[in-house]
């Protein structure tokens, strides 16, 4: 046993919020060891820009960055992420691969195509496992699939919370225990029971029901929105200031678009509204995920929300235009909000800065806004009266 275990491959996936945890319970699924390189730090980053174009995009050097320290601590195969379309996502893994050779590391490259569905990620495991066992990729992939939807439910419950909390950090705590639960299942009925536990974690913190809260959804380029590290850990940030944050962009909804057959959808995905709400402002895919973003404006303001918040890459234009139609739709969507843009170069202070004043505004609009509805009733009662 101790022989088969040390023949075993390992495989490391790039950081990007909890994803590596779900990739993990599918890889021991078939055998495979994953290989989880410490998570993105400040020297992930270093290493990252040292060794990528200038111009590139911050997510493109996060992840070489990741790769590095994961052949380095010893991993077989580095996996990537790929797609067709617009965005330089398509091009990352032959820039990376060429990039690795160049350093001279040994480590083999593979990739797995997004938007081939099932069949893309059941031959991506068939290919690194190098077995073909239909009912244990099956049980691999639904294993994949509903850990990144508890995952994603998990933080949903975190970030209302943070916002909520009578401590601040306790939330986050139980939190971080709830994860490792849930890294622990490796079936389907542990995980229905992790999900239990997991829960009851988070049920353990103490926090204002009745507090009033700003709401604020997140969008942007999706490895910003769903990556702690690259976008400061802004949702830990906003519920310091008692702002309860969504994700628009999260790896759940990426599943019901590109991975989950269409029988097995439930409601509208993200993609579906998105080519629904942005059809006056942007009328196709321009790449990347602008017209997502586009849409979320959109669907924010009929949802009665306080701000929105756009995070994107330098240097990414299928953000930039998504940005430029932004002032266009003010006409229609009368919601605040807040682009930002990150690099290697964006500093903490200036970030904190932007988000209490966007916070400050957010506070003043709504209490306008209830004067506002207030005020109303008492006007129309005077008008009949006169």
């Amino acid at each position: 046993m101790a022989n088969n275990e040390k023949k075993k491959i390992k495989v490391a996936f790039p950081h990007m919020g909890t994803i590596s945890i779900a990739w993990a319970g599918a890889l021991r699924k078939v055998g495979v060891e994953p290989f989880i390189p410490p998570y993105t730090s400040k020297r992930t980053l270093s290493l990252g820009t040292k060794h990528s174009p200038e111009a590139i995009c911050l997510p493109y050097k996060l992840i070489m960055g990741n790769f590095i320290e994961a052949i380095e601590g010893g991993t077989d195969y580095v996996a990537m992420i790929t797609s067709p379309g617009c965005c330089r996502l398509g091009e990352y893994g032959k820039c990376i691969n060429h990039a690795l050779e160049d350093l001279g590391y040994n480590a083999k490259y593979i990739e797995l195509t997004l938007y081939d569905g099932v069949q893309g990620v059941y031959n991506f495991l068939r290919e690194i496992s190098g077995k073909n066992d239909p009912v244990l990729f099956v049980r691999a992939i639904m294993l994949l699939i509903r850990k990144v939807f508890l995952l994603d439910d998990l933080e949903t419950r975190l970030s209302y919370l943070r916002a909520r909390e009578l401590k601040f950090g306790d939330a986050e705590k139980q939190y971080l225990k709830a994860l490792k639960i849930i890294d622990a299942a490796m079936n389907t009925q542990q995980l229905n029971r992790a999900r239990k536990l997991a829960f009851e974690e988070m049920d353990k913190v103490a926090y204002d029901k009745n507090k009033d809260v700003l709401h604020v959804d997140i969008t942007g380029e999706i490895y910003l929105v769903c990556d702690k590290f690259s976008n400061q850990d802004i949702t830990k940030e906003l519920g310091k200031m008692g702002v309860e944050t969504r994700k628009s962009l999260t790896v759940s909804s990426f599943l019901k678009d590109a991975i989950i057959p269409k029988i097995f959808r439930k409601g509208e995905t993200h993609l579906q509204r998105a080519n629904r709400l942005a059809k006056p402002y942007l009328m196709r895919d321009i790449g990347g995920d602008a017209l997502e973003c586009v849409s979320d404006v959109a669907y924010a303001d009929q949802r009665g929300i306080d701000g929105i918040i756009h995070i994107s890459p330098f240097t990414c234009m299928p953000e930039i235009m998504s940005q430029n139609i932004f002032p266009a739709m003010r006409e229609n969507c009368d919601i605040p909000i807040l682009p930002l843009i990150m690099d290697e170069q964006t500093g903490k202070a200036g970030y904190l800065t932007r988000l209490e004043a966007f916070v400050d505004l957010m506070r003043r609009r709504k209490r306008r806004l209830e004067m506002n509805k207030k005020q109303a009733p008492q006007e129309a009662e005077e008008k009949e009266l006169v």
